[in-house]
Order: C-alpha cells, then sequence, then structure tokens
C-alpha cells in the first residue's frame, strides 16, 4: 500500500508497477472509448524511457484494438493500425470500464483475458474507487490495483 498525491505520483506508482516488466513487452490498454484515451497517453508516457509496444482496446472489443505510437510535439497517439491483443504481456484495465455509463460488462473483460496467455501482470488504474464499487476486485485477478481520489476547487 503506498499513497502519493497529484499525477506526478500516480505516474510514479505506475512506473513501479512495471519495474519487473522486460524490455520489448507489449501493454495493452482497455478502456471506455474518449474517457480512457487521454489516460493510456499520459501512462505510455510515464514509461516512455522503457522498450515498450502500446496498445489501446476500447471497451474489451478485440478487434478494435490499436496501436498506439509516439508523435513528434504531441505525445502518445491511438493509431489506425491493429494492436494484436493476444501478444500483451501487460494489460492495464482503465476505471471507465466499471462505469455503468461508459463501460462494459466485467464478463467481456474477463473473457477478453482469458484470451491473452502471455499477460504477466494485470493492472487496474481507476478513480474514486471505481473497480471496488463495481464489485470487479472480487472478479478480475488485478496484480496491481491503482485507485486515485481527485478533488477540485474554483477559485
Amino acid at each position: 500500500m503506498a499513497k502519493v498525491e497529484g499525477i506526478s505520483g500516480l505516474t510514479k506508482l505506475f512506473r513501479e508497477s512495471l519495474n519487473d516488466v522486460d524490455e520489448g513487452s507489449h501493454v495493452l490498454f482497455i478502456g471506455s472509448e474518449a474517457v480512457c484515451p487521454p489516460f493510456a497517453s499520459l501512462l505510455a508516457y510515464a514509461v516512455r524511457d522503457h522498450d515498450l509496444h502500446f496498445g489501446f482496446c476500447p471497451k474489451a472489443v478485440w478487434e478494435r484494438s490499436r496501436v498506439m505510437n509516439w508523435v513528434d510535439g504531441a505525445g502518445f497517439q491511438i493509431g489506425k493500425g491493429q494492436f494484436e491483443p493476444g501478444e500483451a504481456d501487460v494489460i492495464v484495465l482503465l476505471g471507465g470500464l466499471a462505469m455503468p455509463k461508459f463501460g462494459c460488462p466485467v464478463e467481456d473483460v474477463k473473457a477478453l483475458l482469458s484470451q491473452v496467455p502471455r499477460c504477466k501482470l494485470v493492472i487496474g488504474m481507476g478513480f474514486m474507487d471505481v473497480f471496488r464499487r463495481a464489485g470487479w476486485d472480487k472478479v478480475i485477478p488485478f496484480d496491481v490495483l491503482i485507485d486515485c481520489y481527485m478533488s477540485a476547487d474554483i477559485v
């Protein structure tokens, strides 16, 4: 259990969760459309100095998985090229998946996970305890669960 603050704390925890991942590994972010891609881009950026390959899969729909490429001046972006989920060594589940309005059924995620034999690490990254509130922590075999809390003020 670790407690950190801010975006730099979040990215630090993510970096640490990948410490034992081999260079050249494939990392697949699975998240909801529109809401999760910026977080996938941020987390990929946090480990940009590792030799990793990234992909994004919207709502656990295997055939919609796309590569994430580095774009100078913009950071990691979801491209048009196909990413093969079966090659993922690490799967990062983003919290938007567990949100009723934006996500998908946990069974869809479990089904995708069962088809990825190379996966050695399942990371959950969500906000405001979304995975626990939805009961996903009892169904998905998370190796690491990063839970963030936000607050905002108008000044």
